[in-house]
């Protein structure tokens, strides 16, 4: 809806077609871009009443679609942000692809699996799990793809990505012990996407979210969990896994819509391990 008057401002209204249901509960879950060669297989909902499903006709030929969607976990906007991928360093946020934007609005190209009525499955994405959806459009590789173009800086960090990771990885036995109990027993997984950025700069970092070192031991945040490693020359030494909030909080009404919060409970029963603060 526009302004008319003069110094009104100018305001669109818009509003989600549907939600998309992934496996991605929290930020740390959804990688930078989505990652060629991981099956996944994630449902859009469209809403109901609005014959949105009429509108799916003829997509079914595409091997692509954009998913134009919103940033729903975002609160704010920052004109200069440190995007996770490479040197510490601050950008403009038009530069990059960060969450953090003044219309928090985001474009992700992905696999179409299927049509179902009002269901679409598609496949690997960065979106996560109840992400509103504003709008799908066909990728048409004619127009939509400049392989040729210059990348900014971008192009740097993705040479500098090529190159053997500095670091190597490795899990103590209590670590290894936790890491496989939460996959096994919860379902969840964190410990790929944390060895990764180990390997590339276990040092602190705001965009990785790694404290600075207590007694020897930093802290990264990996979503709802707390990683504890030790950093020897270029040995990395993943020492035990924790909750991201102690039990006493956990154990207090409404803390039910914490992610992975029945897991976080039984964790810190099982090992008794409360995160730093």
């Amino acid at each position: 809806m526009f302004g008319t008057g003069r110094g009104d401002a100018m305001h669109l209204v818009c509003e989600p077609i549907g939600v998309i249901h992934t496996a991605k509960i929290v930020k740390f879950d959804a990688p930078h871009q989505p990652t060629d060669g991981i099956d996944e297989a994630n449902v859009i909902e469209l809403l109901p009443g609005h014959r949105f499903e009429d509108g799916l006709k003829d997509l079914a030929g595409f091997e692509r679609i954009w998913l134009i969607w919103w940033f729903d976990r975002n609160r704010n906007w920052r004109p200069l942000v440190t995007p996770p991928r490479g040197p510490a360093k601050r950008r403009g946020v038009f530069a990059t692809r960060s969450p953090h934007r003044p219309n928090p609005i985001g474009i992700t190209a992905v696999p179409l699996r299927a049509i179902e009525g009002s269901r679409i499955i598609v496949g690997n994405t960065d979106l996560l799990d109840k992400t509103p959806i504003l709008d799908i459009k066909p990728y048409i590789s004619a127009v939509d793809s400049f392989p040729n173009q210059r990348a900014g800086w971008t192009s740097e960090v993705e040479v500098a990505l090529d190159q053997p990771a500095r670091y190597h990885v490795k899990l103590s036995s209590l670590a290894s012990e936790q890491i496989e109990w939460l996959r096994s027993t919860w379902g969840i997984e964190f410990i790929s996407r944390t060895s990764e950025i180990l390997r590339r700069a276990p040092v602190r970092s705001r965009a990785h979210r790694i404290s600075a070192p207590k007694e020897g031991v930093h802290r990264l945040c990996s979503g709802g969990w707390r990683v504890f490693f030790r950093v020897e020359s270029f040995q990395v030494t993943v020492e035990r896994i924790a909750p991201g909030f102690p039990q006493g909080l956990l154990q207090a009404a409404g803390f039910e819509v914490i992610p992975h919060w029945e897991a976080q409970l039984a964790f810190g029963e099982r090992w008794g391990l409360e995160s730093s603060p």
